[in-house]
């Protein structure tokens, strides 16, 4: 389901990204539950939750790297 506000977000995402990081998952996520709303678009199967944290995680990871203290910004 889409996530309202970033309060909302599970706590394996909230915790340990920082706010900037936080509200570009939400906005990939609540993008990429509507575009593979239809099943025939999601190209390796999945729930449409499962794609949508995909390509959350891989939008995050555009910006941000995963370093021994933490998440990131990528210079």
């Amino acid at each position: 389901m889409p996530y309202d506000k970033l309060s909302d977000l599970p706590a394996n995402v909230r915790d340990p990204l920082p706010k900037h990081a936080q509200e570009i998952y939400l906005a990939a996520f609540n993008n990429a539950w509507d575009e593979y709303r239809d099943p025939q678009k999601r190209d390796q199967g999945g729930s449409r939750e499962d794609v949508a944290r995909r390509v959350a995680w891989s939008a995050v990871k555009q910006s941000y790297e995963k370093t021994a203290d933490g998440w990131r910004e990528k210079r």
